[in-house]
């Protein structure tokens, strides 16, 4: 039992799996029962994120917390039937593995939905301490990426009944749920679950050599036990995360995927993985123009130079690009290479809605205003600023008809106006 809202139906906090804590999730018995999906997907218990507030406005607005979060959300077109065989897109919520949750009211697909008439699955999963630091050996890793595969399951076993194609799923994420996004490409147990995934701003430039920072993480985690409250988990992780500073940049997202921990190969085998399974899954792949400047942004002293033409020339050069290309672009570039000289398909794109009108545009998640809507939700942040919203939402369906034509296998093209340029994947460009 779901509800009807406006131009969608919306079947909300659906449980995909079952998990106690620390445990890997499990399937839940079939069952013809009546289910209530009426009430939004918790987000898993986390910590404050400040800095993100203050840019959305609120992460979670209302949205409970619990550890029984093993939830998704499916919005349909309103009046879709069960035989309507609508693309499936599955998003996967970013957040540096630690805060966010699927049902977040600036991830609201509703727009995407009902424009272009497709099925939009929100995904929470497990966070922080309680879905990314196992140890492997008391304590299993990657938690957080199995509940995504249960989910991906799910999908493939229930989305029938629900309007969409089991066998035309595309899987999308930003940041941290675009990383999710490529490495489900080469996860055990996920082979087959999808066709298509959109990877967006995903920090590859973060990923490699983090193996002794997740040991030094887990040591300090160690004294916590499995029955601590959540509070006690909270301010664990907090400590958690101080420790990780130290390690320079990789310390700035310190939970994430650990290699050579199911289902994930080891680190020296992931480009061999990739290119496996390259011809699997059709790829769209890239980084907002200036990613950096989300981060640049924060920092009163830097913002103030960013308003000011010349100081602003400077920041752009000595910060901005360089650290945009580490951490988001060249990773980008090298994942689109690689995936066509596997033999992939796919495209490479670069995002710029808004350079020139605001500090921030083009900034890391500055597409989602324009993905996700919602209601309003995005209109005071100063991710659309030197826009009015009629822009953004003008823009953004052209955004979200590229996003979704993608998903419905017509391909991807150029469209200045929403601020995207497109690459063919192996195409040789620099990278900002």
């Amino acid at each position: 039992m779901g509800r009807h809202d406006g131009l969608v139906d919306r079947a909300t906090g659906i449980c995909y799996a079952t998990a106690g804590r620390y445990e890997a999730p499990r399937p839940l018995a079939p069952s013809t029962a009546e289910i209530d999906a009426t009430h939004p997907s918790p987000a898993c218990p986390q910590p404050p994120m400040p800095f993100l507030d203050d840019i959305v406005g609120s992460t979670l607005g209302d949205l409970p917390q619990d550890e029984d979060c093993l939830r998704v959300s499916v919005t349909v077109p309103a009046g879709t039937p069960p035989n309507a065989e609508l693309p499936v897109m599955v998003w996967i919520h970013g957040g540096s593995y630690a805060s966010g949750g699927g049902d977040a009211p600036f991830y609201d697909p509703a727009a995407l939905v009902a424009e272009q008439r497709v099925v939009v699955v929100s995904v929470t999963y497990r966070l922080g301490l309680l879905g990314f630091l196992g140890d492997g050996v008391t304590i299993p890793a990657n938690l957080g990426l199995l509940d995504m595969i249960a989910a991906l399951r799910w999908v493939r076993e229930n989305i029938a009944a629900l309007g969409g194609d089991p066998g035309n799923v595309t899987a999308f994420g930003q940041s941290a749920g675009g990383d999710a996004v490529a490495h489900l490409m080469i996860a055990d147990g996920a082979c087959g679950l999808f066709s298509r995934a959109i990877i967006q701003s995903a920090p590859f430039g973060l990923l490699p050599g983090r193996a002794r920072m997740n040991s030094v993480m887990s040591a300090t985690a160690r004294s916590l036990s499995r029955d601590a409250t959540l509070s006690e988990v909270g301010a664990v992780q907090e400590r958690v995360a101080r420790a990780a500073v130290r390690f320079g940049l990789k310390g700035q997202m310190p939970f994430g995927l650990q290699y050579g921990h199911a289902p994930l190969p080891p680190e020296a085998e992931l480009d061999a993985r990739w290119r496996e399974t390259a011809q699997d899954v059709e790829v769209l792949v890239g980084n907002t123009a200036r990613e950096a400047a989300l981060f640049t942004a924060r920092i009163p002293t830097l913002l103030r130079w960013m308003q000011r033409r010349r100081s602003a020339h400077w920041i752009e050069r000595a910060l901005i690009r360089p650290f945009t290309r580490r951490i988001y672009g060249a990773g980008a570039v090298r994942f689109a290479h690689r995936h066509a000289a596997a033999g992939g398909a796919g495209a490479r794109y670069e995002f710029s809605w808004g350079v020139g009108r605001s500090p921030a545009a083009a900034a890391h998640i500055s597409e989602l205003p324009l993905l996700f809507p919602g209601d309003g939700v995005w209109q005071r942040t100063p991710l659309v600023d030197g826009h009015s919203w009629s822009q953004v939402l003008d823009d953004g369906a052209r955004l979200r008809r590229a996003w979704a034509g993608f998903a419905r296998g017509e391909g991807i093209g150029d469209d200045p106006q929403a601020g995207l340029r497109v690459f063919a994947l192996g195409e040789a460009r620099p990278v900002r």
